[in-house]
């Protein structure tokens, strides 16, 4: 998702006239694109704005920003922590990042108070103000000529699942589904340029939903654009694998037999905390029905070790679910608490640092074994 956001930024600021610099001190304007998804991010960015600190002195009307996911939690003790930055800028602001750097450009005498752009927070509103509050922002860009990699296309954006460690919800905003057509009208433009794969992205990307479209349908109008050859999409919720979705991806010859579903754990009782509102023998069934339909189909999953609470029986029911499934490959993380997340508010994160290196080696090294089996 921070990919698209800075492939889309970087679009507009060099559609402006702006030129990309090699190093920082070339620069007139540095911006950082944040993540808050773990304790760890957060540091390399302040540690990365701090040192900074030396080229601002030296260069006091260049423009310092902060945009993303950290901008829209922390907000105003972005400047307390680092008061050379000129302004924040939330991941439902894109759409005025280019006016807000000229402003400041223009205005090199006058940079207080600084510039806090976010969208409203979703504890303290109704539905609709928020979900209005953060913009739906997917300009058309030009693609570099040298990129191979495929191309990022969101349908959707904000997540409304809620799991208890996850600040997503909360600095991404309600869930949004892009218009099918608007869909189908950035893929064609991306294949004019010469691009021939596309990956979908959502933070549930199979609970996409417009006008009654829903994921399947939206990859058989994909599937019809001449010039598509492969198309991916990440990340799905377990819940949201359907036999309409299957069907689809099984017949579409252009769309990769390839499912990314994060288990997170294989506990019921470490989900339940979790708030993924479902379980082991439900993920389990799903998983069978994916092999059923495509046997040659792969599997990638996400897990958290040390979640709070997780006993050494909840770990080795998560051993035995990668063990069950086969994942072609798995990403593993040690928990981090994050403030803002309910289970900061209502659990104690008690597991030993220790224990959480060894349970995420130990997952690894399972994982290893199988991925070199397959």
């Amino acid at each position: 998702m921070n990919v698209l956001d800075s492939e889309l930024a970087c679009s507009a600021l060099l559609r402006s006239g702006m030129l990309q610099t090699d190093t920082a001190a070339e620069a007139d304007v540095v911006l950082f694109n944040t993540c808050s998804v773990r304790q760890h991010a957060e540091d390399k960015v302040y540690s990365a704005i701090g040192r900074l600190k030396g080229w601002k002195e030296a260069k006091p009307y260049s423009v310092l920003g902060v945009l993303g996911c950290m901008a829209q939690k922390d907000q105003k003790l972005i400047f307390q922590r680092a008061p050379h930055v000129d302004f924040v800028l939330g991941p439902g602001q894109l759409d005025i990042l280019v006016e807000t750097i000229e402003q400041l450009l223009d205005n090199k005498s006058f940079r207080s108070p600084k510039k806090v752009i976010v969208s409203l927070p979703r504890k303290e509103h109704n539905h609709t103000d928020v979900l209005e509050s953060f913009h739906l922002y997917n300009p058309d860009r030009l693609v570099p000529t040298e990129n191979s990699h495929p191309s990022l296309v969101r349908i959707m954006f904000g997540c409304n699942q809620f799991c208890s460690y996850c600040i997503v919800p909360f600095v991404r905003g309600p869930e949004q589904s892009r218009l099918p057509q608007d869909i189908v009208n950035e893929v064609q433009h991306l294949v004019d340029q010469g691009v021939t794969k596309i990956t979908l992205i959502g933070q549930t990307v199979n609970s996409y939903q417009c006008q009654q479209t829903r994921l399947a349908g939206l990859l058989y109008q994909l599937s019809d654009i001449a010039g598509v050859e492969q198309i991916d999409f990440v990340t799905n919720y377990p819940l949201g694998i359907d036999d309409e979705l299957l069907h689809a991806v099984r017949d579409l010859p252009k769309v990769s037999k390839h499912f990314h579903v994060p288990a997170q754990s294989g506990s019921d009782a470490v989900l339940k905390r979790m708030n993924r509102h479902y379980t082991v023998s439900q993920y389990r069934e799903m998983t069978d029905r994916i092999y059923a339909t495509m046997p040659g189909a792969t599997m990638t999953s996400d897990f958290i070790v040390g979640f709070c609470g997780e006993t050494d029986d909840d770990f080795e029911q998560t051993v035995e679910l990668v063990k069950y499934c086969r994942f072609r490959n798995s990403f593993i993380f040690k928990y981090s608490e994050r403030p803002g997340t309910k289970a900061a508010e209502l659990y104690t994160d008690d597991v030993p640092e220790d224990v959480k290196k060894y349970r995420n080696n130990r997952l690894l090294e399972v994982q290893i074994e199988i991925s070199r089996s397959q």
